[in-house]
């Protein structure tokens, strides 16, 4: 059992046979009565994203996670699939699970898979990702040195703000935490 002041951003809990990862935490004190916890979580069965309160005090019951490196191969359009390195079985998630991680997903990308008593429920991604642009906005001449942002669509349809010099065909590094542009590579 794990205390709910104990709670952070990352940390995983079981509450009425559910698995959440908590999202947000908020700690708040009022002048007088016990503290309550307000945690936005997601549910990591089936994706959905749920705001949970307790009372300081209260506790939920930790689980026991195990994390495989595995490569991301190929998706169907209703699971995404994943090679294990070190035994080369093939498991699967659901993409509604995934829901917006989907989009850093590219061919042959290592990633850190998480499981629940064998059963798949999460990825971890690597800090960074390099893509390729696909489609770019026409940057306008004398936009340049003004720092003028545009979007640009990746090969897996994510869309980056980047630099008015970036074109289709470039291959840039995009921050996987908040989908933001790094550099060009």
């Amino acid at each position: 059992m794990i205390d709910v002041n104990n709670l952070r951003k990352g940390t995983t809990f079981e509450v009425d046979g559910e698995i959440y990862k908590v999202l947000d935490y908020h700690h708040n004190k009022p002048g007088r009565g016990n503290a309550t916890i307000r945690v936005k979580t997601v549910n990591l069965r089936n994706g959905t994203i749920r705001e949970m309160t307790f009372q300081s005090g209260y506790r939920v019951q930790d689980i026991r996670l195990d994390f495989h490196n595995v490569q991301y191969l190929y998706n169907d359009g209703r699971f995404y699939y994943f090679m294990d390195m070190e035994t080369y079985e093939q498991p699967a998630i659901a993409a509604e699970i995934l829901g917006d991680t989907a989009k850093f997903l590219k061919e042959n990308l290592e990633v850190k898979l998480t499981f629940y008593q064998g059963e798949p429920i999460d990825i971890e991604l690597p800090t960074t990702v390099d893509m390729e642009v696909v489609e770019a906005e026409v940057a306008v001449r004398g936009d340049t040195a003004t720092g003028v942002n545009k979007k640009v669509v990746t090969e897996t349809g994510l869309e980056v703000q980047v630099p008015a010099f970036i074109e289709r065909g470039d291959v840039i590094r995009v921050n996987t935490t908040d989908g933001s542009y790094v550099t060009r590579v």
